[in-house]
């Protein structure tokens, strides 16, 4: 486990602005987001799909595709260094030894022609300076830490052999292998059956504590960050519209589209009879984003200011550590919070 205090930061993001110009027009698909990741912390992203969440770790990546994608203005400042300035080469030294991302689907993350001991081999050969020897070694060790049994003797299978599951262990082993200090883990179990998700977010959470690596869950799965998650950023349309605490989002939601997003699952603790209560029509287009706030035109709480400007970013009244971009005050709204309490 890291020596490290969970204060000490380890992601620092400063209004990041990444637009994709298209020759239908441009879309604002990141609007000026900020956070934090602290050492030893599970940071959970949530929202639904065309939020912005992926294109956030994405840009914090340097993996946002030229020409059309542009990443326009703020920081992401790993230990305190900006990947948004690093040179080429410095972002590959640092892409995988400090930082490293899991992607959604690992049969299209995974070469299909090279064999799974070399797909881990080479970041620890490249990043590490281990032997041939040294690297086959340790990628063998790393997936049998990830579960996947007689680890050492797969090393020469490749990815077709196989199940889903055993590839995104595999991702993980790869994410993992240099030991990094912030692993980003983009919608990891999308494509798993529901006890291989349990299995991979168990892994997941069982080495952040013991390796102390911080780690963003990235997810439209509210149960998902219920578990696992320390802090939780909720986005629409490339802004974070709330962020606080796990356990304060979920008990005491002040924004209107998490409160819709509490809203729309099923919980245990209702009555079965309970109905859900999604939320209404569709989320923006964003080469045409309204005027205002832009939750306004699905929003059941909004007032005439919605329309006029956008809601500054602050702390719900009240708390210390808990942020909402909302004019409405949704406590003294009659059932506002109806299903998530």
């Amino acid at each position: 486990m890291a020596t490290e205090t969970s204060q000490t930061k380890v992601l620092e993001i400063k209004d990041l602005v990444t637009r994709f110009y298209t020759t239908d027009g441009i879309v604002k698909a990141v609007d000026g987001v900020s956070y934090d990741v602290h050492a030893g912390e599970i940071v959970g992203v949530v929202g639904e799909s065309g939020s912005g969440k992926s294109v956030t770790a994405l840009s914090v990546m340097r993996l946002i595709p030229p020409p059309g994608g542009r990443i326009e203005a703020g920081e992401a400042l790993l230990d305190g260094e900006d990947m948004l300035k690093m040179s080429e080469e410095r972002v590959l030294e640092v892409r995988g030894a400090k930082i490293a991302m899991i992607f959604q689907e690992p049969m299209t993350s995974l070469n299909p022609v090279l064999t799974i001991g070399r797909q881990l081999t080479e970041a620890l050969e490249t990043h590490l300076g281990m032997s041939r020897e040294q690297a086959s070694n340790r990628a063998g060790d790393l997936l049998e830490m990830v579960g996947i049994p007689d680890g050492r003797n797969r090393l020469s299978d490749y990815p077709h052999q196989f199940s889903g599951g055993m590839r995104q262990r595999v991702m993980i082993a790869m994410g993992l292998s240099c030991e990094p200090r912030l692993l980003i883990a983009d919608e990891p179990t999308t494509a798993l059956d529901v006890t291989i998700q349990a299995q991979i977010l168990e892994l997941m959470q069982r080495l952040n504590e013991e390796l102390g690596t911080a780690v963003i869950i990235i997810t439209h799965n509210l149960g998902v960050v219920a578990r696992y998650a320390h802090w939780i950023n909720v986005m629409y349309a490339g802004k974070i519209v709330e962020s606080g605490p796990a356990e304060k989002i979920f008990k005491d939601p002040r924004h209107p589209y998490t409160i819709g997003l509490l809203s729309s699952v099923p919980r245990l603790d209702e009555p079965r009879r309970a109905k859900l209560d999604p939320i209404e029509g569709m989320p923006p287009d964003l080469m045409n984003l309204p005027g205002g706030c832009s939750f306004r035109p699905r929003c059941p709480f909004a007032i005439d200011r919605c329309a006029e400007e956008y809601p500054p970013f602050e702390l719900v009244d009240g708390t210390t550590d808990q942020h909402k971009a909302c004019w409405v005050d949704v406590t003294q709204v009659s059932g506002a919070h109806a299903g998530s309490n």
